[in-house]
């Protein structure tokens, strides 16, 4: 069946996208300003810069921003969209289809998941370097305030995670604002360092990087390491197609966000060619009439930035519910009128707690730059990886035009990938360690579930069987309409199969209901329902959902009603089945993980919610399986 995408809300105009595209795709790299620098100058000269090795560094971030965000990210991964959505999940779901992924294909859906895995790393981090880059301001007002730098960001992101629960439309209304004022000051500020020392335009050259990696040698690679810190955005960039499509965002990005950062970023390398022994070179660049104010429009922008991470960690986490990785969780729709605004309270508190001890343990940007880069570094090179996948087998591109395009990126992000796993004792170690526990959780997820299904199917009863039976043997039937929930419409469910057992009876009507997830990220209504009348008062329902939707039962019996089925939800019976489930089988899966499953299985969110069923309406029966 195919499905359709709509690039961007009909009607709206494309400025106004444009300027909302400022602060939620740009949130994070937009910032980086506040740290990304400092922390370049800091790790390439250790002693005062000279005029060369300044004219280097800008070099590499110039061209870094060029070739990753313009080229990479602007010009090519937009065009890798998945019906219209875009990031790592939905590479995955291109390259996953609709089987169950086995051999070489398998490996790539592993590879994707750990990717997805590392961006909730990034979810932790970004806010805590955001929040910590813009309040470390104040040290530049007073050094006295540096013991109030550390306090003053945990207070900020308390605050942060305490108010998703009103969603993002309040927030949003003032991203797009925020963030224009962010980067006009950016620019201005920039724009009079640059004046003050023009020579520093010549680092447009890359003939400067080329120079600074033959002088420098090793000192000169491993930098690469901190200049990643400028294109930390670029996954979020690509994340976020979905909500503006592509045109917005490249108008976003060449019309305002890149022009103003290499403003800053030449503005800030002319202050150092003056002043070798600047420590913040970004708030140096302030006037001091100006300094608090631009602390305060920082700020801002932080919290810009930790919010669309926080808003793309609920995202990845539905998409991952919907893929079959992921428990069900509370999904809340936070939006009557933005489909995608959701907020996930396991999610957040569980951000939330990770980030504060990301502050308290790192407590400064410096100490947080190692950590930053691996987990952004190890995502980009993954994503990669899914993109030449998807355009030889999907796209059926000539293997010469794989080659070029991804070899050129695959040097770039494994060069910084592996300048920053110097760092893994620095504090690289803690993305990774924070991607590989949640890489176990969804992969013990997808492999449980699995095999759940798989016993669950093999004993099941073939529906026609039951049909036949009934129609020599009948049985009690009541008025009303049941329906029972399975994920196998071809055998009977077995909540079905209780019931019969206990209660010797059946309604008049009975839906035998499977809801799906497709591999796109939504399904229009008039494509979402397959359904089969059989005989005796049974019909088979097969819904599809995209990875981006929530599924709604009662919505789904409202569209059957234009398939000749009135049904009432008030009068109807929603049957679900409650597995106790033992790690006493004999199902391949390691002692320790059939634990960890059944620990998830017993937290995660109720049938009867994820479907949105009127609870009075439920009816729910146990039984024991193991596995």
């Amino acid at each position: 069946m195919s499905h359709r995408q709509p690039r961007s809300p009909v009607g709206k105009d494309l400025g106004v996208l444009a300027l909302t595209a400022l602060g939620v795709v740009y949130g994070d790299i937009g910032t980086s300003p506040l740290y990304a620098l400092k922390e370049a100058f800091r790790g390439a000269h250790g002693v005062e810069p000279t005029p060369f090795n300044v004219l280097g560094v800008l070099s590499l971030i110039f061209w870094s921003l060029t070739l990753v965000v313009s080229y990479k990210y602007i010009a090519v991964m937009l065009k890798a969209d998945n019906n219209g959505e875009g990031g790592i999940l939905a590479l995955l779901a291109l390259i996953r289809g609709h089987e169950e992924p086995s051999g070489r294909r398998r490996i790539f859906v592993l590879a994707g998941l750990f990717g997805a895995a590392l961006l909730y790393g990034d979810g932790v981090i970004t806010p805590a370097v955001s929040v910590l880059g813009a309040v470390e301001g104040l040290e530049r007002v007073d050094p006295a305030f540096k013991q109030v730098v550390v306090p003053a960001a945990l207070l900020i992101l308390i605050v942060l995670f305490l108010v998703q629960r009103r969603g993002t439309a309040s927030v949003g209304r003032i991203f797009g604002p925020t963030m224009v004022i962010w980067f006009i000051c950016i620019s201005l500020t920039g724009l009079a360092g640059i004046i003050r020392h023009p020579a520093v335009l010549a680092a447009i050259n890359p003939w400067h990087a080329v120079e600074f990696f033959r002088d420098d040698g090793l000192r000169g690679f491993l930098i690469l390491g901190s200049v990643v810190l400028v294109i930390t955005g670029g996954e979020a960039l690509y994340a976020d197609m979905g909500h503006f499509g592509p045109r917005p965002i490249r108008v976003a990005w060449f019309g305002m966000v890149f022009p103003a950062l290499i403003l800053n970023y030449f503005g800030q390398g002319a202050l150092v060619l003056g002043n070798p022994g600047s420590e913040n070179p970004f708030f140096d660049l302030v006037p001091g009439w100006a300094l608090l104010p631009m602390i305060g429009v920082s700020t801002a922008a932080a919290i810009v930035a930790s919010q669309a991470l926080i808003s793309g960690a609920f995202s990845l986490t539905r998409q991952a519910v919907q893929l079959g990785y992921s428990p069900r969780v509370t999904i809340r729709h936070t939006s009557h009128t933005e489909e995608g605004q959701i907020y996930i309270p396991e999610v957040n508190t569980m951000l939330m707690v990770a980030c504060l001890l990301c502050v308290v343990g790192f407590r400064s940007t410096a100490n947080l730059a190692a950590a930053y880069g691996i987990a952004v570094t190890g995502t980009m090179g993954i994503t990669t990886v899914l993109f030449a996948r998807v355009a030889l087998r999907r796209w059926q591109w000539p293997v010469w035009r794989v080659a070029a395009v991804t070899g050129l990126f695959l040097v770039v992000d494994l060069s910084f990938l592996s300048a920053n796993l110097v760092k893994f004792a620095d504090g690289g170690w803690f993305p990774l360690v924070l991607a590989a526990g949640v890489f176990i959780l969804l992969s013990t997820w997808k492999r449980g579930r699995l095999l759940l299904t798989t016993i669950q199917h093999e004993g099941a009863l073939p529906l026609e069987l039951l049909i036949k039976d009934l129609e020599k043997r009948p049985i009690v039937r009541v008025p009303g309409t049941a329906v029972f929930m399975t994920s196998d419409v071809t055998g009977v469910p077995p909540v079905m199969l209780h019931h019969l057992k206990h209660n010797k009876m059946l309604h008049e009507r009975v839906l035998i209901m499977s809801v799906g997830t497709e591999e796109v990220p939504s399904v229009p209504d008039d494509e979402r329902i397959e359904l089969r009348d059989l005989s005796l008062g049974f019909h088979v329902v097969v819904a599809h959902y995209g990875f981006m939707e929530s599924p709604d039962v009662p919505h789904l019996l409202h569209l059957l009603s234009g398939r000749g089925l009135q049904i009432k939800v008030a009068e109807t019976s929603f049957y679900l089945g409650r597995e106790t489930i033992l790690p006493t089988g004999t199902t391949e899966l390691a002692p320790w993980r059939k634990r960890l499953f059944i620990l998830m299985s017993r937290n995660a969110q109720s049938a009867a919610t994820f479907f949105n069923l009127p609870p009075n309406r439920v009816v729910e029966l146990g039984a024991q399986i193991q596995l």
